[in-house]
């Protein structure tokens, strides 16, 4: 009568490293086991590169919204001037942004000059927008004082303009050099509206990180860009910038409150909230793909099990025999596909990690060989391909693996288990 041992005693592990490591010949699988493991392995090393891959490029697009833009942005009530035009021009903005700044959570408030200009130098022509900022406000924007790359020193910023690097690029013009700004609300005459034409030497050139930032964004002086759009006394709108951009959402009545009545708040998820809804839709729709993908490759595990019962049926009945119970051989043939899944995953960590950590390089080598092209920053928004590895994703790309190449085996191992030895040993 079979007595029942130990669950995963050392014996049971000798058998199942045994029949693992088997040659064919021998009625082992060791192909069938080879192929379930690398395919496992692809598919894990997989989810980990897609889940590095989406974590690194939402941080970097959200990193450049926040880092180069007003966390809130706050708007005048719209008023109606002599001349019947609508205006949210601000008059009071020095008293507003004090009382926004003194808002708990509040790191600086801004007030700021905006418009959309013609740049020009020579015959060529770029459309751009003109902020107009102090340049204490323009130090503290992290994405301008400190970029991915710049020319010049904002500390010249007060005598001349400071320009993207898309714009300098597709002006043809280096520090230095001066650019004229084009603006069809220019002078008013006995004749209509005249455009109003100002030169300014390039003092500063940044590179943001964002593509449309770059191609698009001229800074100019505050009182200048007061003086070119006729906003003497008056600003467009206040920018905020906040400790915790995650918590805007509970920081705005606040800042509205203190703005004053009738003002407008638009946060930074006002403005981009559709495009991460977006990215999370993305996301989970891969995940939920990719899922399917470490499943495929784990049913292999199921074809290698079968044919491993099959091929060792004698061997089972002589077990059987010997006093092994259901349980002993069950959890046998449990270790064998066990043990594929667990060293699948083992090398698809390994690779994935791997892959995530030198994304760079390898993109790089993948752009050359395409001969380049392959990342078109004016579609996807940044220049690079970000990874960013996190602890959860790489944990639950383990964890889905494993529990899939688990659940998997106990199918073929359950059958092995219920075999009747006298059936297994009839025509041996």
């Amino acid at each position: 009568m079979a007595r029942s041992t130990r669950p995963f005693a050392a014996f049971e592990w000798m058998i199942a490293w045994r029949y693992l490591r088997a040659r064919r010949a021998e009625g082992g699988i060791s192909v069938m086991t080879w192929i379930s493991l690398i395919g496992i392995m692809l598919a894990v090393a997989a989810l980990i590169i897609t889940l590095a891959v989406r974590t690194g490029f939402r941080e970097e697009f959200v990193d450049t919204i926040l880092g180069a833009n007003a966390h809130v942005t706050i708007h005048a009530p719209i008023t109606v001037t002599e001349t019947g035009r609508t205006s949210r021009a601000i008059a009071d903005y020095e008293a507003m942004a004090a009382r926004i700044a003194a808002v708990p959570g509040v790191l600086r408030a801004a007030p700021l000059i905006k418009g959309q200009v013609m740049a020009n130098r020579g015959r060529a022509n770029a459309g751009v927008e003109v902020f107009g900022i102090r340049a204490d406000d323009l130090a503290a924007i992290p994405r301008i004082a400190h970029p991915e790359a710049r020319q010049g020193s904002l500390a010249d910023f007060a005598r001349g303009i400071a320009i993207g690097s898309g714009v300098a690029r597709e002006l043809g013009v280096y520090l230095g050099d001066r650019i004229r700004i084009i603006s069809p609300n220019g002078v008013k005459t006995a004749f209509g509206t005249s455009p109003r034409v100002n030169a300014y030497e390039v003092t500063y050139i940044f590179t943001a990180g964002r593509y449309d930032i770059d191609r698009t964004r001229v800074y100019l002086p505050f009182g200048e860009a007061q003086r070119f759009f006729n906003r003497e006394g008056f600003a467009d709108e206040i920018e905020v910038m906040v400790e915790d951009p995650e918590a805007i959402d509970a920081l705005t009545p606040a800042i509205r409150e203190a703005a004053g009545p009738g003002t407008t708040a638009w946060t930074w998820r006002d403005r981009s909230g559709a495009f991460l809804r977006a990215l999370d839709m993305e996301d989970n729709v891969m995940f939920v793909i990719l899922s399917i993908l470490v499943l495929i490759a784990s049913m292999n595990i199921i074809s290698g099990l079968i044919m491993l019962v099959k091929n060792k049926g004698r061997d089972i009945g002589i077990l059987r025999t010997m006093g092994l119970s259901q349980g002993s051989v069950l959890r046998v043939f449990f270790l064998c596909g066990a043990l594929t899944g667990l060293v699948g995953t083992l090398l698809g960590v390994i690779v994935g990690v791997l892959f995530a950590l030198n994304i760079d390089q390898i993109f790089a080598l993948v752009d050359y060989i395409a001969g380049g092209g392959v990342w078109d920053p004016s579609v996807r928004g940044i220049y690079r391909l970000p990874a960013k590895l996190e602890a959860g994703d790489v944990a639950s790309a383990v964890a889905l693996s494993l529990f899939l190449s688990f659940v998997v085996t106990l199918l073929p191992a359950r059958r092995a288990a219920r075999m009747n030895p006298v059936e297994a040993l009839r025509y041996e």
